[in-house]
């Protein structure tokens, strides 16, 4: 699929199938995040993939997990970011690890899976209950799998603002 393609198709599905993903589309994935542009090329982008059993952990710290076989914790390491001072926390670990998180929901599309990035989670609980180290930050989680059949976007999907109210 080509890249326009790819942007104009891809939505945020919140109804999963129960096929497991497999490990070389996961590998896929991982390597699309590991690839993103970084600041200094620090890459301090931090990725915990859950899967199986492990998966009611995440139930605990984010109601949005759809019931999706596979979700990505897309964290940061702050030990290894790069400076920002314009940034509230001074470093560049959240936009990094953006960037990655893009790149991961893009490349899941392009080989055919669903993705939901979800910022409505509970970073404080998924450290504790995934026993997290603590130079490490969680900023979203990704629940991706192969969407349920008649799964669609939202209504709101298609509903984009002209490109001139865009612009400053």
């Amino acid at each position: 699929m080509d890249f326009k393609q790819l942007v104009s198709e891809r939505f945020s599905v919140r109804s999963f199938s129960d096929i497991p993903v497999e490990k070389e589309k996961l590998d896929i994935i991982l390597k699309a995040g590991r690839l993103a542009p970084t600041a200094c090329n620090n890459q301090p982008q931090r990725i915990k993939v859950i899967t199986g059993t492990d998966l009611v952990k995440v139930d605990n710290f984010t109601p949005c997990r759809y019931d999706a076989p596979l979700v990505l914790l897309v964290c940061y390491d702050k030990t290894v970011c790069a400076s920002a001072p314009l940034f509230e926390t001074g470093l560049t670990g959240q936009v990094d690890s953006s960037i990655a998180a893009s790149h991961m929901i893009l490349q899941a599309a392009d080989i055919g899976l669903g993705s939901l990035w979800v910022m409505h989670f509970d970073p404080v609980k998924a450290i504790d209950i995934l026993a997290l180290p603590e130079n490490i930050v969680p900023m979203a989680v990704l629940a991706v799998g192969y969407p349920s059949d008649g799964t669609k976007p939202a209504d709101l999907h298609s509903q984009r603002i002209p490109i001139e109210s865009m612009l400053l």
